[in-house]
């Protein structure tokens, strides 16, 4: 991301005016915020970082939840009455780069538990199970998680998700591929062990190579289902 923060700190020194409240929601690593953090303040601007999570129907609802990384909590408010326009969950995470350091842990999280949730149903289905039907077990039973509840990956099984939509929209294969990236990278730097998200990592690297880049990341489940 090094490359990056070289292309943005020009822009900063030209652009932005003291004062300047910049917020960031795009999902990068820990240190690029730092830095370009270090570059708005350079100038006399806030930086802070609010990644966000909840899907596309959330951003729809304005109830999405924004990961703040700011340096105050004086900061942190002065964001908090932007993003509440957008959002229902707005916290504060810590200073900056805590905010990434938040989603980039969550999006770990989700490609694990997506990849979970399409095994078991490609595996119940092919058992002779109904998918409607094993969807609600699992959705009243301790196996219940986002991924099968709210945004399921079996076609026809929710109405208004990627899935019954031929994976098109939501969030990217290629995308959740570059988010389990920088959790590897954070993992290294930390000298902490996630054997899942390693496996989650390159499971959706095959799935670029399949040709999935550009469809939701829930199409692992037809990933898997062509798998023999």
């Amino acid at each position: 991301m090094a490359g990056g923060v070289s292309y943005v700190a020009p822009e900063l020194r030209r652009t932005v005016k003291p004062g300047t409240l910049l917020i960031d929601s795009s999902t990068i690593d820990p240190g690029t915020a730092k830095m370009v953090a270090a570059e708005a303040e350079k100038k006399g601007a806030m930086y802070m970082d609010a990644p966000v999570s909840g899907g596309v129907n959330a951003a729809k609802a304005a109830t999405l939840t924004f990961m703040v990384g700011a340096k105050s909590k004086g900061e942190f408010e002065a964001a908090k009455i932007l993003l509440s326009s957008m959002g229902k969950n707005i916290v504060h995470c810590g200073d900056v780069g805590m905010g990434q350091a938040a989603k980039i842990c969550n999006n770990m999280l989700l490609a694990i538990s997506m990849i979970g949730t399409a095994e078991t149903m490609n595996l119940g289905i092919r058992l002779g199970l109904d998918a409607k039907l094993l969807a609600s077990i699992l959705n009243s039973s301790s196996g219940r998680c986002w991924s099968s509840e709210v945004y399921n990956p079996v076609p026809g099984i929710l109405e208004n998700v990627p899935s019954s939509k031929d994976y098109e929209g939501g969030f990217g294969a290629a995308l959740m591929t570059k988010d389990l990236g920088l959790a590897a990278t954070a993992a290294n730097s930390t000298h902490t062990p996630i054997p899942l998200g390693s496996l989650a990592h390159q499971i959706y690297r095959l799935m670029l190579g399949a040709g999935f880049g550009g469809k939701d990341f829930s199409s692992v489940y037809k990933f898997l289902q062509q798998q023999k």
